[in-house]
């Protein structure tokens, strides 16, 4: 296949929320010919960061690796719209015929590349199909623990086709055509792991109060501030027993939480009852009761 492939992602204070932005990109950077990596800055004259940027420079050096920096405007705060408004700014940058999208806590397995690229050809023989599906792993608490369950989404699009205006949509879990409207995806074998909920307390504690402020606002962020995090083993947690990206071996073995959290008692929230009987369907039927979709599956 002679069809250009560009990779894209966004960061901000990676190294200060424990992100594994660096692995993230080294994940899918075997089936890209470029990789669009969009640094945040606090400031407009992009001279204050967490040392993000620096890091990145000097670990991913070569002609394949194409930075843009951009500044995070802390007004923007309803809907998560500065995620997607970040994806965008890194997305007009590709130039491939197809854009691999990574976000900075996911990661894509070595094995799983082979089903993108498989994607990626049927794409060519069918030009109705404008994005790649593709299943998630929650990772949460730890990285042999995960989350899946109704209230969480278990599959997303990843892959898009370039040069029709498709843009990353409100707090950039999915991607929408130019006109708003959902696009033509197909599901594809491949894993995106999400290692987002698989921080240390205190890291994750800082993250859910910067993410806050994306949603409801700076007093909001500092609210959150005041408050402890702590994991907790909620409804839908289950064993990994199978293994992780090559390329995590490092992080995941540095950010490893003292933590069993199957061995603590369930929490009982509102909303168990619910999911337990809606999961209890889609175990059967593989059905999910009102589950929200970004994209139409072909």
């Amino acid at each position: 296949m002679s069809k250009k492939i560009s990779g894209f992602t966004f960061i901000k204070n990676g190294l200060t929320l424990g992100y594994p932005i660096l692995e993230s990109v080294l994940s899918i950077e075997p089936i890209c010919d470029e990789v669009i990596i969009n640094v945040g800055f606090d400031d407009k004259e992009l001279t204050k960061d967490d040392g993000t940027y620096a890091y990145l420079k000097e670990n991913l050096k070569g002609d394949k690796y194409k930075f843009v920096t951009s500044w995070w405007d802390p007004s923007i705060t309803k809907s998560g719209l500065i995620l997607s408004q970040q994806t965008n700014i890194a997305l007009e940058q590709c130039t491939g015929d197809y854009c691999q999208y990574i976000q900075g806590d996911e990661c894509v397995h070595e094995d799983d590349l082979k089903y993108i690229l498989d994607g990626v050809e049927q794409m060519e023989k069918d030009k109705s199909i404008d994005g790649l599906i593709f299943n998630y792993m929650h990772f949460y608490g730890n990285v042999d623990t995960y989350k899946y369950t109704r209230n969480l989404y278990r599959r997303e699009v990843r892959l898009v086709r370039n040069h029709k205006g498709i843009k990353s949509w409100l707090d950039a879990q999915g991607f929408r055509a130019a006109d708003d409207t959902k696009i033509k995806a197909r599901l594809i074998p491949a894993r995106i792991f999400h290692y987002g909920w698989a921080r240390a307390q205190q890291v994750m504690k800082k993250k859910i109060q910067v993410f806050d402020t994306f949603y409801h606002g700076q007093d909001h962020g500092r609210q959150v501030g005041q408050k402890e995090f702590e994991y907790q083993r909620n409804w839908g947690l289950k064993k990994f027993k199978k293994t992780h990206p090559k390329v995590m071996s490092k992080w995941i073995e540095k950010n490893k939480n003292p933590i069993d959290l199957m061995a603590l008692p369930l929490t009982l929230d509102w909303n168990v009852p619910g999911l337990m009987f809606t999961d209890s369907i889609e175990a059967v039927t593989g059905y999910r009761l009102g589950e929200y979709k970004n994209y139409r599956r072909v």
